[in-house]
């Protein structure tokens, strides 16, 4: 999953990582968030901090100040390692077989 932002100064160092982090593990996938960083003619701040985390939630790369490139390898064996401890597709399957 991809995530472009532009979270200003206070929101993005209140919310930024966790956001992420919580999208990553609710979908078990990758998440990479390119972040805007800099200062902005209209007196605006961007967070930046640009990351790659993991379906467990975990960061595994992260662009902490002023532009750059991160990158991280990813596995499709983890993927399926996570889908396995959390089995959310096969729980909601079995949830609407009972409401049917």
């Amino acid at each position: 999953m991809t995530v472009p932002s532009a979270f200003t100064l206070e929101t993005g160092q209140a919310h930024w990582e966790v956001l992420l982090r919580a999208r990553a593990i609710e979908n078990q996938c990758y998440v990479l968030a390119a972040a805007q960083v800099g200062n902005h003619g209209d007196a605006r701040r961007t967070y930046g901090y640009s990351m790659i985390i993991d379906p467990w939630g975990k960061v595994l790369a992260i662009q902490e100040e002023g532009e750059g490139v991160i990158h991280a390898e990813l596995s499709l064996h983890f993927i399926s390692d996570v889908h396995k401890k959390l089995p959310k597709v096969k729980h909601g399957e079995k949830k609407n077989e009972r409401t049917l």
